[in-house]
């Protein structure tokens, strides 16, 4: 549901879709392509830049332009005399990207340009939002075919990468428990997990993984729903990225295992409304602001 309009504040010169980036061309160019879309949807320009590595990937692999990266795309305008922007995050949850890094970024801008306003939007996942869940159980459902089931209920892996941010976890157990929800007696059971975690028991709270997921009675026979709660594609999510060696491991070991996996969610028509949500809210002067 779009948010209430409020009072706007200010003059917005820069939209910017903010991704963590990608050394991957296709993650790239992806992440393009929903800039465009919101774009048209919000109906003023929204640039896509990333936190990092993204402008590693040569021009000629990208159509002959390079991707940005915040810092010194957020300079570059800034010199030009833009100084009110307005990011939106492309990303499920309060990572630290959002909570740490890009304010860090514009203390440090601010330095130099005291003016600077950078307005950050809330990310995809919020309380009370069931959208982006619905778009998970509706690509699982593409899954569940007889072909596939064999006469029997699968069960689904919701699976996000792994996060120091316990908050980021949080999101990904509120998906999954929508995702169960929403599903209902179609599937055998959904569970949340994680692709990789940090060591040590501060970070326990990304368990299971999912290679220790699919090791457990019940996982490693029949048929599993391995749903990405990944954006875009790439070394993780893409055709063969990890998730995908992951549950390659598994039905090596686990005969009777047959794994289907979901779409990066980036793809599905749908991520674009809430984005322009987001924008929504963040321009009305809803609380946000990098400072």
């Amino acid at each position: 549901m779009t948010a209430p309009q409020k009072r706007r504040v200010g003059k917005i010169s820069h939209a910017l879709l903010v991704d963590n980036g990608s050394l991957s061309p296709a993650a790239i160019r992806r992440h393009r392509q929903i800039a465009r879309a919101l774009s048209r949807r919000v109906g003023r320009v929204v640039e896509p830049v990333s936190l990092l590595h993204s402008s590693a990937v040569p021009a000629q692999k990208l159509g002959g332009r390079k991707a940005e990266i915040l810092e010194p795309a957020l300079r570059r305008r800034a010199k030009a005399g833009a100084r009110r922007f307005l990011v939106v995050p492309l990303f499920l949850g309060p990572s630290r990207a959002l909570t740490g890094y890009i304010p860090e970024c514009v203390k440090r801008l601010r330095r130099n340009f005291p003016a600077l306003s950078v307005r950050v939007a809330r990310p995809l996942s919020v309380s009370h939002d069931d959208r982006l869940a619905a778009m998970t159980a509706a690509a699982v459902e593409t899954k569940l075919t007889p072909a596939f089931l064999k006469g029997r209920r699968a069960r689904v892996a919701v699976v996000d990468h792994g996060s120091p941010a316990a908050a980021v976890t949080r999101v990904r157990n509120r998906i999954s428990a929508q995702v169960r929800r929403q599903l209902g007696s179609r599937v055998e059971s959904v569970a949340a997990c994680s692709m990789e975690r940090r060591p040590g028991e501060a970070y326990d709270f990304n368990e299971p993984l999912l290679e220790t997921l699919l090791a457990r009675r019940g996982w490693n026979t029949g048929p599993v729903v391995v749903a990405q709660l990944f954006l875009l594609p790439g070394r993780h999510a893409g055709p063969r990225g990890d998730i995908a060696a992951i549950c390659g491991r598994a039905r090596k070991k686990n005969p009777g295992l047959s794994i289907a996996r979901t779409r990066p969610m980036g793809e599905h028509p749908g991520l674009v409304d809430i984005l322009a949500d987001r924008c929504s809210e963040a321009e009305c002067a809803m609380p946000g602001e990098a400072r």
